[in-house]
């Protein structure tokens, strides 16, 4: 099949561009029509804040995406609130506001629904504005028309702040810098490992080209599910750091080909059938790796997976088809100019693989314990939450966060809402068992304030709002959302009582994901080792990548725990402090890099086996594979680095902690990994490395990931030995 596509994309170059730019136009203006959106809201089906969030919007309609504030301050030499004039600014502000498309209501603090929106000083307020459209639909244009509205209240003296959604959709900034960079970045690696600017230069422009189609489907993704603003981002990190190293691949077997004499058509299509094999391969493990976040039963887990994998595929797909369209039409202009007897000087990964396979012994374990090392602070990792709080500072969520917390307290940025359906229809609020439940709620420790009780209109609901007394992302809060459902409510209204607000649907989502992590992590690695088993049929070699692939993980895992949960570095990559890791992280993180480590083990272990293929000497083979395979690699490894660290530019802590956690994990895996403990390992178990069972051996399908049928014929793997045997 790979020899058929490339062929046909070989002989009909100018078919293959024509499609895919019309393919790219049409995606541009599919995105122009309808835009990309992205929303930050979280569903997760079964749990208690679910619960709560689906009964509140069943009793009380009219707001899809709950109340956003608009914050008022006059600044503590201003003028106060409660003066006649900054109040009837405020209500001719809040008049203004109501009329603006999809404003459902405006309550201001002045209504008595509205009286606790108004600070104890006199100088901050917001107005609480219910919108018909949910977070995905909230855009910068919309918040900036509600801002524009409250031009009374400017006009007063009065600054004006958005916050919730509506701060949110003005923060979506462009990542269009961290790109630039990191493709500059690629093209100084790429122009050093290829020497010429059109071998250069061909890679970074399929890495634009699947970049531009996957963020556009991905976009457009977004009006089907609720798509969080960091998938787009981490798409396009994974997309373009892929994309650009498959082509690297493909285009480092090509070069080889036009030196060996082989025309220029002929190697287009042999490299598709080999290399392009191999590169399927391993974005194959890379999607059924983030499938394997399917088993996490939440949205948000699928739709982070999905925003990635969308890349990952757009990827293959440019390099299946127009990669050996543009080698056809470019042909030897791609060509290798050094050649000769230079080429056959021992290179630095060649001294670096001989080496190793002199002191196996010693680099392994020096190997191992930089990675223990690594690794110890991951033993710590907590799973928390984020808020606009950890934004950065000069944000407008960050400012309208500060505002609200410094006049209202802490917890008012995350208030809790409890709701009970009640056994029978409730007359009004003074009803026994809502009165029992407001006075339980008040006493539990931990609480700031609690909301007079809302009857909803068929009185078989109510609702209150509670303010704890600590931030969303204190620990302390977490600990109440716990203490209400197992202590405070249970005794006045047990089994139809709800805790929902943002920290419970957080909490909820955290357990959730550790409760689901092993399942997803047993998935990924039983993925990966069965697909290591199909491509290399070794156990040994299969087990050995799974292990190797989770140390390096771990090392990754405590450097993320050191940066962010301790904050050591923070004010390096534009944080304040320590920022609590959220749950998804680490799980979204391991899929990922399982998925990517695949494409250093296929390529260097291809190039092992088919040496000892070749020879039947192991130690030959390891040194040989790591010598011929080391530069390539480590290229790679540098550009999918410089990639993901161009991200730290990003405000979003969210998208700072992929980017350290992918860039510390693939540097790690394509150095002390795959450039010490594997060959390390494979030297130490010799011709052990390729020992199968026979009924294995029989079981198992014959699959040649890099053959592209032109190899050595009557090639065979001597027969196994013990391990060990050199």
């Amino acid at each position: 099949m790979f020899t058929t596509v490339g062929r046909w994309c070989a002989c009909k170059p100018k078919r293959v561009v024509a499609g895919w730019l019309l393919l790219l136009a049409t995606l541009a203006i599919a995105v122009g029509l309808l835009g990309r959106t992205t929303t930050e809201a979280v569903s997760i089906p079964g749990s208690d804040s679910q619960a709560a969030h689906d009964v509140a919007a069943g009793a009380f309609p009219g707001s899809a995406s709950g109340t956003q504030p608009l914050v008022l301050r006059t600044g503590a030499t201003g003028e106060l609130l409660t003066s006649p004039g900054a109040m009837a600014a405020v209500q001719q502000a809040a008049a203004a506001v109501a009329r603006v498309e999809h404003v459902v209501t405006v309550t201001t603090p002045y209504d008595p629904a509205g009286k606790a929106a108004l600070s104890a000083d006199g100088h901050t307020a917001y107005l609480s504005i219910a919108l018909d459209v949910t977070g995905r639909d909230i855009t910068a244009d919309l918040t900036g028309r509600v801002v524009a509205a409250a031009s009374p209240a400017t006009a007063a003296g009065i600054e004006v702040t958005p916050g919730g959604y509506l701060a949110a959709a003005v923060d979506k900034g462009s990542v269009g810098r961290s790109e630039a960079i990191g493709l500059a970045a690629a093209f100084l690696v790429l122009l050093l490992a290829l020497g010429g600017l059109a071998a250069a230069g061909l890679p970074l422009l399929l890495g634009v080209l699947g970049l531009g189609i996957s963020l556009s489907l991905v976009g457009l993704l977004g009006h089907l599910i609720d798509m969080p603003s960091s998938g787009e981002t981490i798409a396009a990190m994974i997309g373009l750091g892929v994309g650009i190293d498959y082509t690297l691949f493909c285009l480092t077997r090509f070069r080889e080909l036009l030196a060996a004499g082989v025309g220029v058509e002929d190697a287009a299509v042999r490299t598709t059938s080999g290399s392009g094999k191999a590169v399927a391969f391993a974005g194959s493990a890379v999607i059924a790796a983030l499938a394997g976040l399917a088993l996490g039963g939440l949205p948000l887990l699928y739709a982070l997976a999905l925003a990635p994998g969308v890349a990952v595929l757009t990827a293959l797909a440019v390099n299946l088809t127009l990669l050996p369209a543009l080698l056809a039409l470019l042909g030897r202009r791609l060509a290798p100019r050094r050649s000769g007897p230079a080429a056959d000087r021992p290179s630095g990964w060649g001294r670096i693989a001989e080496l190793v396979a002199t002191r196996p012994w010693r680099l392994l374990l020096a190997g191992l314990a930089l990675l223990g090392v690594l690794a110890v602070p991951a033993t710590r990792l907590t799973f928390g939450q984020l808020d606009a709080g950890n934004n950065a500072v000069g944000t407008v969520s960050r400012t309208s966060y500060d505002r609200l917390a410094a006049a209202f307290g802490p917890g008012i940025n995350g208030t809790l809402q409890i709701t009970d359906s009640l056994p029978s229809a409730a007359a009004d609020a003074s009803d026994p068992r809502i009165t029992a439940v407001t006075q339980a709620l008040r006493a539990t420790a931990g609480v700031a304030a609690v909301s007079a009780p809302q009857l909803g209109s068929a009185g078989t609901t109510v609702r209150w709002q509670l303010t704890p007394a600590t931030a969303p992302t204190d620990p302390a809060t977490t600990a109440l959302v716990h203490r209400l459902r197992e202590d405070t409510l249970p005794p006045v209204a047990a089994g139809s009582v709800h805790v929902g607000g943002a920290p419970a649907a957080q909490a909820d989502l955290n357990e959730r994901i550790a409760a689901r992590m092993p399942l997803v992590v047993g998935f990924v690695l039983l993925v990966a080792g069965l697909l290591l088993l199909l491509a290399f049929r070794s156990p040994v070699v299969a087990a050995k990548a799974a292990v190797m692939n989770l140390i390096s993980v771990a090392a990754a895992y405590g450097v993320l725990t050191a940066m962010f949960q301790w904050g050591w570095g923070a004010g390096l990559i534009g944080l304040d402090g320590a920022v609590p890791v959220p749950g998804y992280v680490p799980l979204l993180m391991f899929a990922v890099l399982f998925g990517l480590s695949m494409d250093y083990e296929v390529f260097l272990l291809s190039a092992v086996r088919e040496a000892y293929l070749r020879s039947g000497d192991n130690r030959r083979a390891v040194v040989g594979g790591l010598a011929g395979t080391g530069r390539i690699i480590t290229s790679a490894a540098l550009i999918m680095v410089s990639v993901f660290l161009s991200y730290l530019l990003s405000q979003d802590p969210v998208v700072k902690m992929f980017g350290i956690g992918l860039a510390t994990a693939v540097a790690l895996d394509a150095t002390v990994v795959r450039g010490i403990l594997v060959p390390a390992t494979m030297v130490l178990l010799g011709r052990g490395n390729w020992w199968i069972p026979r009924w294995l051996d029989r079981l198992l399908p014959h699959v040649d990931i890099e053959g592209d049928g032109h190899r050595e014929a009557g090639s065979r793997a001597p027969a196994p030995a013990a391990a060990g045997t050199p």
